[in-house]
């Protein structure tokens, strides 16, 4: 297709609604329209590249336009595109389906796609309700979540993570599920975040058991910041779910795949949910494919005549034969990838100090290709800046001008690179990071 810049650019003023995005403040500006990707770098429509430091928002695990990857695609289109799993299925979904299972943490044993994060989480909500249902325990209909946890934006995943700023015309539509703080070791104003979570959850548990369905978290929090919780954090909530027999969700839709340098973020604790969401990185960032993975305990709680305790959900795209087929390939390219990391990871977490050494720089939070840096108006007091101020836009910028691509959430500078970049990739990266910070000083002082 060959357009040019400044159809493109008129198009996309015209016609396109960007997702989270102030479209007043974007349609003043240029925008960035991205034409092609090699690697770990993309290309605009006036021909200038960058770095793709957000992994095209978290998505991308190997670069852009792999290989084995690509070929996966082309093989399958030789097949069938598409072909629905109601009632039926395909070759790929099921063959992807024995893949996850083999992968994923002990006991989960079914897979129930979707074709996004949002929708693995409606699905894992539903069925953690209707499953106690289904068993006579119609009043466990609750779902217990984290303050500032991101679980996606359809109505039954805002219900459990709702946003003042991004959700206040729907908060009347909204269930009222009980919400405990997520562990915040910057921003804690206790000496022990991670009890101070912990018994939030479990008092509530206490008071509440026979309402709550299920407690669902991120093992590490993404779009709420790059929060990383205290060692245990996972493995004890596990231990009070099972306490006071509530079922357990773990959304790893953002952390899945490698991205917290294991191939699940509950890998690192031993822990084994009983329901878990995947998307993102699960295709390598190829196409829009998601899942809920469950135990057979669960779903045997649905196995039955009566009709009415079915699971009756889904999506017309659900377990896409083409997503299915790059998911299979990722998850191979993957197992190969993962060894690899902790080292790259440490060398990225050195790369990153003298970025924390900038004087507007609160904390850099890294949990393996995760990195958030937290920019706040004063370092010792840990003054934070407005959400108004835009604090984080000023830095990504200068980035966008330097070439590379960051994006942040709040005043949260979100960086993750796609998990090949290789070291001198990375040194490039954090060398352009460092040096719009030193060239953003006298912006940032002035908010």
């Amino acid at each position: 297709m060959n357009y040019s810049h400044q159809e493109l650019v008129e198009w996309d003023k015209t016609y396109l609604w960007h997702p989270f995005t102030h479209m007043k403040q974007y349609l003043m500006k240029e925008p960035l329209i991205i034409v092609r990707g090699e690697g770990v770098r993309v290309q605009d429509s006036l021909g200038r590249w960058y770095y793709d430091g957000t992994a095209s928002i978290w998505l991308n695990v190997h670069g852009h336009r792999v290989a084995k990857l690509d070929e996966a695609i082309k093989e399958q289109l030789n097949q069938i595109a598409h072909s629905t799993l109601l009632g039926m299925s395909n070759l790929p979904a099921t063959v992807l389906a024995k893949r996850l299972i083999e992968i994923a943490p002990k006991g989960l044993k079914r897979v129930f796609y979707a074709d996004n994060g949002a929708g693995a989480v409606e699905a894992a909500i539903k069925i953690a309700v209707q499953y106690w249902a289904n068993l006579g325990k119609g009043t466990k209909k609750l779902i217990l979540g984290f303050e500032n946890n991101y679980h996606g934006d359809t109505l039954g995943a805002v219900g459990v993570s709702p946003d003042e700023l991004f959700h206040w015309a729907f908060t009347s539509l909204l269930p009222d599920h009980p919400r405990v703080p997520y562990p915040y070791p910057y921003r804690s104003k206790t000496d022990d975040p991670l009890r101070e979570s912990l018994d939030a959850a479990e008092k509530t548990l206490q008071e509440r058991a026979d309402e709550i369905a299920a407690v669902i978290v991120e093992p590490i929090e993404g779009a709420g910041g790059i929060i990383v919780p205290p060692d245990g954090f996972l493995s004890k909530l596990s231990k009070l779910c099972s306490r006071y027999e509530v079922l357990l969700i773990v959304d790893e839709v953002a952390t899945g795949f490698g991205r917290t340098g294991f191939m699940f973020a509950c890998n690192k604790e031993n822990v084994s949910p009983d329901l878990m969401c995947l998307g993102k990185g699960i295709s390598g960032g190829y196409l829009p494919v998601a899942a809920t993975l469950t135990t057979e305990k669960i779903f045997e709680a649905f196995l039955s005549d009566d009709f009415k305790k079915s699971f009756f959900h889904g999506h017309s795209y659900a377990g896409n034969a083409l997503g299915a087929a790059v998911s299979i390939v990722n998850i191979d390219l993957l197992e190969k990838l993962i060894p690899t990391l902790p080292e790259k990871a440490e060398a990225l977490s050195k790369m990153l100090a003298p970025i924390a050494e900038e004087p507007f720089v609160g904390e850099i939070r890294q949990a393996g290709f995760m990195i958030g840096i937290e920019i706040v108006r004063d370092r010792k007091q840990k003054t934070p800046f407005s959400y108004e101020s835009q604090a984080g836009w000023l830095v990504a910028n200068k980035a966008r001008e330097l070439g590379l691509l960051v994006r942040p959430i709040g005043n949260v500078l979100i960086f993750m690179p796609p998990l090949t970049a290789t070291n001198l990739e990375l040194e490039q990266m954090t060398h352009i990071l460092l040096k719009s910070f030193y060239l953003t000083r006298d912006d940032l002082s002035k908010l």
